[in-house]
C-alpha cells in the first residue's frame, strides 16, 4: 500500500476531503468526509464563514485518524479572488466577503479614470470582472479605508486556511493570478499597479509556487489531530488544480473545467495580454509549472444549480438532463455570459427576462429551462473555441472535460454537436486530482507532469463524445 495524500478541495457549494494513493499503478481516489458552503448573508453583503469552513478542514482530517489512513501531506484548493486582511496580531478584519456581493458596483469605472481597460490588460492578462480582488480592494478603500490602513496581510482564501494549519503566510502563484493586481509576464506583484492603485503594496506575501512545502502543520494541531503532516501547495485556485488532471497528451486539444463556473481554454508557456485577447475576453491565469491556463470565463453549471434550487432541490441534475433532452427542439438561448446571470434574485426569472428582451420564446417548464441553459452553454463553448483559434492559428481536435460537469451526458453530447470535435468527459474529480498529483510531483511518486497524467489515464473511465 502507497503513501495517502490528502486534498482538501472547497467549491462555492461544497467542500470535500479526499485521500489519494498508488495502488497496483493506478491512483486510487476515496472520499472521506464532505460539507456544504455557500455565501451567507451579513450587515447586508454576502460573505463566506471562515470559522466555519476551517471547523469542517479540521473535521476530516480528523476523519483520516478515525479511518487508520494517515496522509502524508496535504493541501488545499478552493474558488479564486477572495482573501482576508488580517491585522497585526492575525486577527481577520472586517468582513470574509464573498465575490457575489454587489458592493463592486461601478467600481470599474472608478478604475477605469486611473489605469485604462487597455493598459491594464496588457499588465495582468486578466480579463475584468467586477469581483475580481482589484475591484473589490478598490471598493473597501473607497468604503472602509480604514480597514485598508490597519491591514498587515492579505491572504487568499486557501492561503489563509494554510497559515491556520502552518503558521506560514504566502500568496500561491495560481491564486495570486485571479486578482488582477499580479504581472501576467514577470509572475510577480505589479508594484507600479498598486502604487498608481494606492493600495498598501506591503499586505501582499510572496508569491510561492505550486509544489512548495509549507513544511509540518502547527504543533498543536498535530497534537489535536493525533499525527503530524506535512502541508504542501498543490495549485491552490481550483481550475488550475483541475486543469493539472487533465489525461491528455500533445497539445491539441482545449480543456474545460466544468462545475460552477465553465473556464474554457488552452496551456501555452507565455500570457497573452494583446488587445485582441482582451476584446475576445480571455484571461491568462498561472498553472502548474508556471505555465499560463490562456481561457475564458464561462458561467457554467450555476444557472443549473440555481434553477434545481429554487425547486427545492427536488430533482436530481441526472433528471435535469432527461427533462432537457426531452425539449431538445426549444429554440431559445441565453447568453450565459450576460451579468444578470451572475447573482439574479431568481434564476428561473431571469431566463424568461431576458427570452422575453430578446423576442424569443419563453421557458415554461424545467424541461424548457434547462434545455435552453445547456443548449446556450454548448453555443458558447463553440464560439469560445473559435476564437481561441483564430487566436493562436491552429485548430484544436478535441475537448477535454473534467470536473463534476462532465457528468451532464446530455450537454457534453450537444458540446461535441455544436463544436464538431471529439469530446473526452472524466474524470470528475478533477481538482482534488490535480491537488494529489501536484502532492505525489513533490514526494517524488512522479517524476513530471506527463507521467503524472499518463497515469491518470490509466486509472479513470474517460467517456468520449462525437
Amino acid at each position: 500500500m502507497g503513501d495517502y495524500y490528502l486534498a482538501v478541495d472547497i467549491g462555492a457549494s461544497s467542500g470535500r476531503h479526499i485521500l489519494g494513493s498508488l495502488q497496483g499503478g493506478k491512483l486510487v481516489l476515496e472520499e472521506i468526509y464532505r460539507f456544504e458552503n455557500g455565501m451567507v448573508k451579513r450587515n447586508g453583503h454576502l460573505c463566506w464563514d471562515y470559522e466555519k469552513l476551517f471547523g469542517h478542514i479540521k473535521a476530516g482530517i480528523r476523519k483520516c485518524a478515525q479511518i487508520g489512513k494517515i496522509p502524508k501531506s496535504m493541501g488545499i484548493d478552493t474558488w479564486g479572488v477572495d482573501y482576508v486582511l488580517l491585522d497585526d496580531r492575525d486577527e481577520i478584519i472586517g468582513e470574509t466577503y464573498g465575490y457575489r456581493d454587489r458592493r463592486t458596483d461601478g467600481i470599474d469605472e472608478e478604475v477605469a479614470r486611473i489605469i485604462g481597460e487597455r493598459e491594464l490588460y496588457q499588465r495582468t492578462g486578466i480579463e475584468k470582472m467586477t469581483f475580481n480582488t482589484l475591484y473589490q480592494l478598490m471598493a473597501l478603500k473607497k468604503e472602509h479605508p480604514e480597514e485598508l490602513e490597519q491591514a498587515k496581510a492579505l491572504l487568499f482564501v486557501p492561503d489563509y486556511f494554510h497559515f491556520l494549519l502552518t503558521g506560514k503566510k504566502v500568496n500561491e502563484y495560481t491564486e495570486a493570478s485571479t486578482s488582477q493586481l499580479m504581472n501576467a509576464a514577470g509572475k510577480c506583484w505589479d508594484e507600479d499597479l498598486l502604487a498608481r492603485l494606492e493600495l498598501p503594496g506591503g499586505i501582499f506575501q510572496r508569491i510561492a509556487m505550486p509544489g512548495e512545502s509549507l513544511g509540518k502543520i502547527r504543533k498543536e494541531l498535530a497534537e489535536e489531530f493525533g499525527f503530524d503532516m506535512e502541508v504542501v501547495l498543490p495549485c491552490t485556485h481550483d481550475t488550475a488544480s483541475a486543469i493539472l488532471a487533465i489525461p491528455a497528451d500533445g497539445e491539441d486539444y482545449v480543456f474545460i473545467s466544468s462545475g460552477t463556473w465553465s473556464l474554457l481554454g488552452i496551456e501555452r508557456d507565455e500570457p497573452d495580454c494583446s488587445e485582441v485577447s482582451r476584446q475576445n475576453h480571455f484571461t491568462n491565469e498561472g498553472g502548474f509549472d508556471s505555465r499560463i491556463c490562456y481561457h475564458r470565463n464561462i458561467m457554467g453549471l450555476w444557472m443549473i444549480q440555481s434553477v434545481r434550487h429554487e425547486l427545492g432541490d427536488s430533482c436530481s441534475f441526472a433528471q435535469i438532463c432527461e427533462e432537457a433532452e426531452k425539449e431538445k427542439e426549444f429554440s431559445s438561448r441565453v447568453d450565459v455570459t450576460d451579468q444578470s446571470f451572475m447573482a439574479p434574485d431568481n434564476m428561473t426569472e431571469a431566463i424568461k427576462d431576458y427570452c422575453k428582451k430578446t423576442g424569443q420564446q419563453v421557458p415554461e417548464t424545467l424541461g424548457e429551462i434547462a434545455s435552453c441553459i445547456y443548449a446556450s452553454l454548448a453555443k458558447c463553448y463553440a464560439d469560445t473555441i473559435r476564437g481561441i483559434e483564430v487566436s493562436t492559428g491552429r485548430t484544436y481536435t478535441r475537448i477535454h472535460i473534467v470536473g463534476g460537469g462532465g457528468k451532464a451526458g446530455y450537454l457534453n453530447k450537444l458540446t461535441a454537436e455544436a463544436t464538431g470535435k471529439e469530446v473526452h468527459a472524466g474524470p470528475t474529480e478533477g481538482t482534488a486530482l490535480g491537488n494529489i498529483t501536484a502532492q505525489m510531483i513533490r514526494s517524488g511518486e512522479f517524476t513530471d507532469k506527463t507521467e503524472a497524467r499518463n497515469v491518470i489515464y490509466r486509472s479513470f473511465d474517460i467517456k468520449v463524445y462525437r
